[in-house]
């Protein structure tokens, strides 16, 4: 079992930024791939961000790339999103996901793909 705690949401004027964590309990994070979702109003969740259990591999929605950055602390048990350059579209609520990889290279993009999530934490951006 994992639980997972979003915190770092808030309100930003565009083309501001803003930090998103993660904290996650258990004693095997490494071998976790974690992810980063966001759901707008009446809006489909979507994924965002993706990071490999060992951290060395990333993925991004094409509408983020170049502006957030996505990094975790194993020895934090932490993931992040870091978010620049924030347009009013990004505004949305934004979840954490985790889950068990026994290859530590992998990521994964899809929702289905994950089995625990946070409660989330939200991002408004005003124009």
């Amino acid at each position: 079992q994992v639980q997972l705690v979003e915190s770092g949401g808030g309100l930003v004027q565009a083309g501001g930024s803003l930090r998103l964590s993660c904290a996650a309990s258990g004693r095997t994070f490494s071998s976790y791939a974690l992810g980063w979702f966001r759901q707008a109003p009446e809006k489909e969740r979507e994924f965002v961000a993706a990071i490999s259990g060992n951290g060395d591999r990333t993925y991004y929605e094409d509408s983020v790339k170049g502006r957030f950055t996505v990094y975790r602390d194993n020895a934090k048990n932490t993931v992040y999103l870091q978010m620049n350059s924030l347009k009013p579209e990004d505004t949305a609520v934004y979840y954490c996901a985790a889950r068990y990889s026994s290859n530590t290279y992998y990521y994964f993009a899809r929702r289905t793909e994950y089995n625990y999530w946070g409660q989330g934490t939200q991002v408004t951006v005003s124009s």
